[in-house]
């Protein structure tokens, strides 16, 4: 991910949380906050210490971005996004990650459906 699609800051990431809506599965927790003004989506990512170790911890988070960046042309680009991670997701292989990840994104309606 390129930085300008990073949330890093904690005031970011609490306007997410403020005013943003939330969207669940057994793996993941998806809030969205509308952006008009941006040009491409941005992500935050928070996996908790209680998930596993910090290896488990980074795989969760690599496989989370390798997911967006390859789901990029089918989401919004005026949105902040910020995933919080739960227990199942440290259980997970990629496969099984992106197939939540796109779950609870079209739960949100902000995933357009893929085209067969």
């Amino acid at each position: 991910m390129k930085k300008r699609q990073r949330i890093k800051k904690n005031e970011e990431f609490q306007r997410v949380f403020k005013k943003g809506q939330s969207f669940a599965n057994r793996q993941f927790v998806v809030y969205c906050f509308k952006k008009e003004e941006q040009s491409e989506f941005r992500i935050g990512l928070s996996v908790s210490k209680k998930i596993g170790n910090a290896v488990t911890r980074n795989r969760i988070k690599r496989y989370i971005r390798q997911s967006f960046l390859e789901m990029k042309q089918q989401l919004r680009n005026d949105m902040d996004y910020v995933i919080i991670a739960r227990h199942q997701a440290a259980t997970k292989d990629f496969h099984e990650t992106k197939k939540s990840l796109q779950h609870v994104l079209r739960i949100a309606r902000v995933l357009k459906k893929e085209r067969q």
